[in-house]
Parts: C-alpha cells; structure tokens; sequence
C-alpha cells in the first residue's frame, strides 16, 4: 500500500499535525511519500493544492492530510476528481481483511464511528493529536504550484495574540463564562504565561469579547490536543468537550460540582475558579524561581 502525505509549509517546515501524517500512513502498512506545495504570499491556496495533488495522485492508495481549514477543504474535492472516497477529522486508522477502517468522532465528539472506505484512493484528514510525530521524517517533495486560484487573498490581518498555533501547544488554560468578566479572565491568560503555555476560550467567553476568536476552542472554533488541558470555569458543552476531549490530561475547576466538564476531567477542581487560579498562579511561580 502507498500513502501520498501532504505536509502544509508554514515558513519553510511543516506545520501543525503534518508530521504526524508519517505514523499515520505506518498504522495501516502504507509506505509514505511527502510532497508539499510553497506558500504564496503566506498563503496555501485550496485550488492550487487540489490540482498539484491530483497530478500526483496516480498509484497512491491513500491520499493523506491534516485536519486543518485547507486539509478538510481539499479532502473531499480531490475523492471526487479521483473518484475515490473521503473521510474528514479522522482519529484512528487501521486495516483488515484488506480494507482501511477510519475512526472519527461524530455528534460533536460523543460518539465514535468505524467507517470501511470501498473506493480508492482514499482521501483521508487527520485530527491533529491522533499520532505521535515521528523523530525524522523525509523530505518534502515540492510540487508545481503554477495553477492560477480562483480566489485570491488581498490582505492578511493577524490579530494580536495570533503569533502562538493554539492547535500545537503543550499547555492551554481556557476560561469560560464563569470566569465572569473580562478582567477576571485575565487570570487564565497570567496562569497560561505562568506556566509557559498559551490561553483557550469556550463560545460565551469570545462572543463577551474577552478573548479574539481566534482562541476559541470546540467544534465551530479549534481542535487541540495539549499534553496539559486547565478549564476554569468551563461548564463542558458538548461543542466545546469535542475540541479539547483528546488533551492528554485534564484539569477542570468549575462551582458546579455536576458540570459536565469533570466528566472528562483527570483532576476536578469543585470551587470557585477566580478564586482557586490566583492560588494556582502564586504557586507556579514560586516553583519557577
């Protein structure tokens, strides 16, 4: 079996999940082959990478990308120009009797579903956080990017905080409505620069305007998958549980002790959380003296 691995070029390396891209392809036996396409003006544009993946399509029997805004755009266009079959946001892939079985979370990540792809190729995005990385990955082969879009992007504006990719942070401290204001939410961002990692919000927090939207985590915001996951005052909607719900560990501080937060939480925190992060806050820095 052959995977062709699309790694997205963020200022010359990979970006994101692409790297882990390379396990995924070793989960099923498929010997992988990297290619990339340069970004132009910073930006990787769907058409450009649609047509450079469909040229180099031929042979491949999985068609591999990251699960990110341009993966999950190209992902079904390119199966339909292939005739092939695609799976969006996959967490889990495998092989039997022949056929590859994806994994991935439906009904807002409250639910699992085996899917067995019947065509090929199979065109498959994968959530960040579902493979580990490899130590050493080939090289990228760069391919033609010479297709004119349709679309064409005539000015980035970043927003401030945006320097930091939520979705490869180690450490995220999100804060929800119960942080109840602006300023007191500010304690998630003190405690997030405490402890080296950076600040998440739930749906209520950025529509209060306390936070850009950019760090919004949840089905409609980011998938994240940090080695260490700090909700406070996070009450544990379904939508924001299936963005965070694969964070290696959990720890939730909410007042209400039957918030659905600590359902998923390895360590649940009952009390008020602007109360217990200037305690969390003191104590890291006395560690980091």
């Amino acid at each position: 079996m052959k995977a062709l691995v699309f790694f997205e070029m963020k200022d010359g390396s990979p970006a994101g999940a692409s790297l882990e891209l390379i396990s995924a392809a070793a989960a099923i036996g498929a010997e992988a082959t990297a290619v990339c396409v340069a970004e132009a003006d910073g930006v990787i544009y769907e058409d450009t990478v649609t047509d450079a993946i469909t040229k180099k399509a031929d042979g491949f029997d999985v068609i591999l990308f990251a699960a990110t805004q341009i993966g999950k755009l190209v992902t079904p266009r390119i199966a339909a120009r292939l005739g092939g079959a695609s799976v969006n946001d996959a967490i889990g892939l495998k092989v039997e009797d022949g056929k590859i079985i994806v994994t991935r979370p439906v009904f807002g990540g409250t639910a699992l579903e085996n899917l067995q792809i019947q065509a090929s190729p199979a065109v498959i995005s994968v959530r960040g956080g579902s493979f580990a990385a490899p130590e050493t990955a080939p090289e990228a082969e760069a391919l033609d990017n010479a297709t004119e879009s349709k679309t064409k992007i005539t000015e980035v504006i970043a927003e401030a905080g945006e320097a930091v990719n939520l979705e490869d942070a180690t450490i995220i401290v999100a804060g929800g409505r119960g942080m109840g204001s602006e300023e007191d939410f500010g304690l998630c961002k003190e405690l997030a620069d405490a402890l080296g990692g950076v600040v998440g919000a739930t749906r209520p927090a950025i529509e209060s305007g306390w936070i850009p939207r950019s760090h919004q985590v949840g089905q409609s915001g980011k998938i994240v998958t940090p080695d260490l996951y700090i909700a406070a005052g996070v009450s544990g909607a379904t939508q924001h549980l299936s963005g965070m719900i694969g964070s290696k560990y959990i720890v939730a501080i909410n007042k209400d002790a039957d918030a659905a937060i600590f359902s998923v939480a390895d360590i649940g925190i009952v009390g008020d959380a602007k109360k217990i992060l200037p305690l969390m806050i003191e104590e890291v820095k006395k560690r980091n003296k």
